[in-house]
């Protein structure tokens, strides 16, 4: 007599499987819903980073928008805190990564190379903090045609004069060590 599981008790046998190979390997895959309640704290902490308002001389706020967000974002199960702000700069890029790389060393964090597959990109992230009080720091350069999609074709002429640059700080809504490259 052949051996048969019948569907329901298949999809049973697959989700407890899948289960235990998540807590064994350390991932889940049934994460808990977190939502941004109450991570007031959390994200005043991330806008009050002295990195986002230390930039390199000569940077200036867009005169087109004031280049500086802050958001928490639940949509994908897990809430997502940012802060960051948006410059233009006459330098070189170098300068700025330059710039914040001795910046955010000398507070403390520390430098995550990119893997093979964001080098082309140029930017650069940083992460500081244990479980529970992690947050990354990256530094980016969008193009001009992001700037016009983005903040209208004014923050694109702008940044076409000069190199522009985005700070982002990051972090889970309960600290948890997260990846600057995920």
């Amino acid at each position: 007599m052949p051996f048969r599981i019948r569907p329901g008790r298949a999809a049973a046998l697959l989700l407890s499987a899948a289960l235990v190979a998540g807590g064994l390997s350390g991932c889940s895959f049934l994460t808990p819903f977190k939502t941004c309640e109450g991570t007031e704290a959390r994200m005043k902490e991330l806008e009050s980073l002295p990195l986002l308002a230390s930039p390199p001389p000569g940077a200036s706020l867009p005169r087109t928008f004031d280049g500086v967000y802050a958001e928490c974002a639940d949509d994908s199960g897990d809430a997502w805190l940012s802060a960051g702000r948006t410059y233009v700069y006459p330098g070189t890029r170098q300068e700025v990564l330059d710039h914040y790389r001795g910046a955010a060393e000398a507070d403390g964090w520390r430098f995550v190379p990119a893997p093979t597959f964001a080098r082309d990109s140029g930017d650069v992230c940083f992460a500081k903090g244990e479980d529970g009080q992690a947050k990354t720091f990256t530094v980016s350069f969008p193009p001009a045609r992001f700037m016009a999609d983005f903040y209208g074709p004014e923050a694109a002429a702008e940044f076409a004069t000069g190199s522009g640059f985005e700070l982002t700080a990051g972090s889970e809504a309960d600290g948890a060590t997260t990846s600057c490259w995920s």
